[in-house]
Parts: structure tokens; C-alpha cells; sequence
């Protein structure tokens, strides 16, 4: 692939571009080729950019309304303007095809558009503190403030969106960010960075260091002057984080074994559509993406023959090519992993429908039947192009095998009936039911988490906006009682 990087790698410390001599290669995971640089950040940079993010975080919290609402409209306009170079760049680094790359742009200037619409609704509202004999002289009310510094650390399968969520509503509520991106796709987050400045955003007010997250995370989220930490990876990292965090805000999106549900009386055909997309899309690097599937006995067979005729039909390849459905994993090892989880489930006694074979990073998708319910498969997030199908006898087997995990994100529903679809809502124990539509839906503006090992808190830009700001209340009591 091209080389990405046109000028000495650069991170963005205390308002100024600084370079270091250590660099860390960026590859392109199709062909191993080195696309780019970018720092190998050290403590000491995180500890100067922390330093100089809590000086920008009275700068941020002074920024009007409507000078917020203007830099976060203007960022969007210029990576709509841009759309084509940051969804190279995408797809240069990550495991996304060219169209997935195109779509996640799209997604990104929404994200932007939302985050400069929440920056005017944080909004407080009047207390009537007079409801209680005595304070009948008091008048006052709420207001949300900005919370300080935001520490945003941010995955590689979303380069570009995952870091808008958290950016954006940080911004949109008047904090400052130090941001540390995946270090497998740091060069569309440096893009953005780079285009939030000439957008406006005031250069104190945004820093990013790249470098190992094993090493800068620790010195991120243990500092002091950071007030919140906004963190999309995995369990055993989310919980590192909640330990060395100490007194902070958090919230974390921490990955799924996300289930559908396929009733007697669903649509087929649309559920196959909508699995393999769900289960497929970005290699299976999504935790949104589809796992596992209950389907009843009645439409097993017809549901099992649908998946793998359209998985024999998804075009693997190149990620530049138009016509390409799927890339490869992020590296050559995480495709090696998902191969040792699907022959362990071989070797316990599931069939293997359709791929199973791996080249490369590439990782063909695969479907599995009879998955012993004891392997990693079924236990835990594979991260990869693999879903497993249980055909169930009833709905209530299907809900409680849905549930029988310690993740609860999104899942699935397809059904004809409005009872049964609110049985599986009551029942499944998750952040979101789609119904008729896989677990693999989301859009920008939706509370978005879930229950259990998947994570604290919500994302979704109104709610993430008010996470990162705190309730201040206002009370006067005045000189005499006053009368409504």
C-alpha cells in the first residue's frame, strides 16, 4: 500500500507537535506492508500531556455554547470534505474493506453533527426547593458542568467513529482530551486530530500520545488530573483500568457474545441476511457482532442451508477492491487464535458447515453446529469471522442459553409476534433487543452498553455528553419570602 505518512510522526503535547526519536511501525494487516509511524510515546510524554490537558481544561470549560456547537459543525464538514482520505486511511490500517471504510466516515460525521447538537441540550432545569415547609425564601435550580480532563482510549476495529464518540460528546460538554488510540490504528485518529484543530478546537484542549497501551494506560488512568475514563476494549482490560483508576468516573464498552434469536414463525431469509452481515462484517471484529444463533427446531435445517449458501457467496479479498465483502483480521496471530478456539470446538465434537480454513490474517468465515457449550466458542468474545448455531426446542430454552454467558450487549430477535418479541425483551439480559434485525445494529445517537461483563455506563453522544459533565446545584435563599 501507499505510504500514509507524508511528515515526521507526531503527537499533539501541550498545544505543540512533538516529535521522538522511538517510532513504532503502523501495518497494513492484508500484506504486512508499513504504511506509517507514529511515536513510541513514553510516561513522560503522557505525564506532560496530562499536565498541559488540565491548563486546557479551564480553557474548554470558558468555551461558549455556541463556539463549541461551531468547532464540532466545522470538524464534521471537514471530514465530509475529506471523506475519501480518512476512509483510506482506514482501510490502509485496519481490517476494514474500502466500503466498510466509506460507511464508518459517514458514521463519523454524524457523530460530529450530534455531538455539536448536544453541546447546546445540557441543560439544567429549576428546583422547587420550597416543597418543604421552611424554604419557602429559596429559589434556585441545576446546571451541568464540564468535568475536567476525559481520558479517551479507543480500539482498532472503528478507528475513526469509536474516537468521535468519545471526543466529540467530551468536547461537546466543555472538557479537555487526552486521547490514546489503538496502537494497531493510530493514523486515522492522528487525521482527526489534526482536522478538530483546524476546525478550531483550541490546541490545549485536545492531546493525543500513541505508544503502548500496556505501558501509557497505566500513567493515563491512574493520574490524578484526570476526572474520567472513557475506555471501548476488552474484560480483562476494563477491569485492569477499574483498579488502578482510583476515584473516577467510568465508562466502558467491554465486548459481548452477542446472541439472535430465530423463532418457528421468523422470516428466514432475512434472518440469514442479517447474520451473515452481522457475524462477518470487519472480519468478525466487532462487539456487536453475531456469535451465537438459537434457532428453532422447525426452521433449523432451512436457516442452516441459507447461511452457508451466502457465506459460500461472501467475497473475501483484497480491502481496497469494490467488490470485496470481507478483509483480513487486524494480524496474522488473532487469525491464528480464532483457528486454535474453532479446532478446540472441533476437537469437543462441532461440525464445521462452511470455512474453517485460514491464510494469512485471513480467516475464512465459519459456521459450527453442535459447539460444546463448555469451549471458548461459547463461553467467551471470539473476535473473529465465526458464528455457532443451536437449534432449540422453545422460545424460553433459547432466552436462558442466550443469557447462559457473562456478557449482555445486544442480541437479536426474529419473530412475527409482537407476544413473543416481548418475551425475548423481557427475558434477555442485555443492553439492546433488535428485533427483526441481528445484534449488529446501532446508530450514533442510542444509549448504547450493556449488562454484566460488557461494560459500565452508556455510549451514544447525548449520553456519553452528560456522563462527562456533573450536576451542580444552585440555591438562593433570598432576603424574604417570595410568592410564585
Amino acid at each position: 500500500m501507499t505510504n500514509l505518512q507524508r511528515t515526521s510522526p507526531q503527537n499533539l503535547i501541550r498545544g505543540h507537535w512533538v516529535a521522538t526519536e522511538a517510532t513504532l511501525a503502523v501495518h497494513d494487516p492484508e500484506d504486512g506492508s508499513v504504511i506509517g509511524c507514529v511515536p513510541d510515546g513514553t510516561d513522560a510524554m503522557m505525564a506532560d500531556a496530562i499536565a498541559g490537558a488540565v491548563a486546557g481544561a479551564e480553557i474548554a470549560r470558558r468555551l461558549a455554547v455556541h463556539e463549541r456547537q461551531s468547532m464540532l459543525r466545522h470538524a464534521a464538514d471537514l471530514v465530509q470534505s475529506r471523506a475519501e482520505t480518512f476512509a483510506y486511511t482506514i482501510a490502509c490500517e485496519s481490517s476494514k474493506t474500502i466500503r466498510e471504510a466509506r460507511a464508518e466516515v459517514r458514521r463519523a460525521v454524524d457523530t460530529l453533527s450530534l455531538a455539536s447538537e448536544e453541546s447546546a441540550r445540557l441543560q439544567g432545569e429549576t428546583i422547587a426547593f420550597d416543597r418543604r415547609p421552611g424554604a419557602e425564601s429559596r429559589r434556585g435550580y441545576y446546571e451541568r458542568v464540564p468535568l475536567g480532563v476525559v481520558a479517551a482510549i479507543t480500539p482498532f476495529n472503528d478507528p475513526l467513529n469509536l474516537v468521535v464518540h468519545k471526543v466529540g460528546p467530551a468536547l461537546a460538554g466543555g472538557n479537555a482530551v487526552v486521547l490514546k488510540p489503538a496502537s494497531a490504528t493510530p493514523l486515522s485518529a492522528l487525521l482527526l486530530v489534526e482536522t478538530l484543530l483546524e476546525a478550531g478546537v483550541p490546541p490545549l484542549v485536545l492531546s493525543v500520545v500513541t505508544g503502548s497501551g500496556a505501558r501509557l494506560g497505566g500513567v493515563l488512568v491512574s493520574h490524578p488530573g484526570v476526572a474520567m475514563v472513557s475506555f471501548t476494549g476488552g474484560l480483562a482490560t476494563g477491569e485492569a483500568i477499574a483498579r488502578q483508576a482510583g476515584l473516577k468516573k467510568l465508562a466502558m464498552e467491554l465486548g459481548a457474545n452477542s446472541p439472535v434469536l430465530v423463532l418457528a414463525d421468523a422470516d428466514v431469509d432475512r434472518a440469514a441476511d442479517a447474520i451473515v452481515s452481522g457475524a462477518f462484517g470487519n472480519a468478525g471484529q466487532n462487539c456487536l457482532g453475531v456469535q451465537r444463533v438459537f434457532v428453532d427446531d422447525a426452521v433449523a435445517d432451512r436457516l442452516l442451508d441459507g447461511l452457508v449458501d451466502r457465506v459460500h457467496r461472501w467475497r473475501m479479498g483484497s480491502k481496497m477492491a469494490e467488490d470485496t465483502d470481507m478483509g483480513p483480521m487486524i494480524h496474522e496471530r488473532e487469525a491464528v487464535r480464532v483457528g486454535e478456539w474453532v479446532a478446540e470446538a472441533v476437537g469437543g465434537g462441532a461440525e464445521v458447515l462452511a470455512g474453517g480454513t485460514r491464510q494469512g490474517a485471513f480467516y475464512a468465515p465459519t459456521v459450527l453446529v453442535q459447539v460444546p457449550p463448555a469451549s471458548r466458542l461459547c463461553r467467551e468474545e471470539v473476535y473473529g469471522p465465526v458464528v455457532s448455531v443451536f437449534p432449540v426446542a422453545s422460545v424460553d430454552e433459547a432466552i436462558r442459553r442466550a443469557n447462559d454467558v457473562p456478557y449482555g450487549l445486544q442480541a437479536g430477535v426474529f419473530t412475527q409476534s409482537l407476544d413473543l418479541a416481548y418475551r425475548c425483551i423481557q427475558g434477555l439480559s442485555v443492553g439492546g433487543v433488535m428485533v427483526n434485525d441481528s445484534s449488529d445494529f446501532r446508530v450514533d445517537h442510542m444509549p448504547f452498553g450493556g449488562f454484566k461483563g460488557s461494560g459500565l455506563g452508556r455510549e451514544g453522544v447525548r449520553f456519553a455528553a452528560e456522563a462527562m459533565t456533573e450536576t451542580k446545584v444552585v440555591c438562593f435563599n433570598l432576603s424574604e419570602r417570595v410568592s410564585r
